[in-house]
Order: C-alpha cells, then sequence, then structure tokens
C-alpha cells in the first residue's frame, strides 16, 4: 500500500487555504455598500465574480472533505467505483479524486 502522508498533508494545507480564501469572499461581498449607482454596477459585476469564486472554492472543498474521510477510513488513492489504485501520477494532478482514470473517463463518458 502507498503511503499518502504528503497528500494528507497537502489537502490539510489546502482546505486551511480555501477556507481563508471563502472568508475574504465573504467580506469582499459584504464591504460593498456604494450609494452610486456607477460604483454600485461595477461592484455587482465584481460580486458576480466573487461569487462564482466562493462557489467553485466550496465544491473543492468538499471534496477535500470526502478525501480526508477517505483517509481516515483507510481507503484513500482506491477507486470508489472499481476498487482498482488511482495512479500517484493522478493523485498528483487531483489530490481529492475518488476515481482511477479509467472510471473518470467513462463516468464523463455517461454525461455527455
Amino acid at each position: 500500500m502507498t503511503d499518502h502522508t504528503h497528500r494528507h498533508s497537502q489537502l490539510v494545507a489546502r482546505l486551511a487555504e480555501l477556507r481563508a480564501r471563502l472568508v475574504e469572499i465573504d467580506e469582499e461581498l459584504d464591504s460593498h455598500q456604494s450609494k452610486d449607482w456607477t460604483e454600485l454596477a461595477t461592484e455587482r459585476e465584481s460580486d458576480e465574480m466573487l461569487e462564482s469564486m466562493g462557489q467553485a472554492g466550496q465544491q473543492e472543498i468538499a471534496k477535500i472533505e470526502a478525501a480526508l474521510v477517505r483517509f481516515d477510513r483507510g481507503d484513500y488513492g482506491i477507486c470508489q467505483k472499481c476498487g482498482d489504485q488511482i495512479s500517484d501520477a493522478r493523485l498528483d494532478v487531483l489530490p481529492y479524486t475518488p476515481l482511477c482514470k479509467s472510471c473518470a473517463a467513462a463516468s464523463a463518458d455517461q454525461r455527455k
């Protein structure tokens, strides 16, 4: 079995980074109080981008938290669909992935 200790540390650090970023986004969204219509329009555009970034961050947080649960269960790095080992190369790119490359590709094909 592969030792994934460094991946656990990487995921925990990324989780902390994302949570801090979401706090910053919330603070920025709460700070917009302009009464000028031009400034308000610009702020609204900025808010939409921040909200989109916040949603993406929340999705990544959910994936990381699920990966950390798999660590706790002892099945991190094992494909949740077929049970095969997820390659280190894939985990290097997507350390929170629950699927091996083959199962991820099959899932993507089914969604098309």
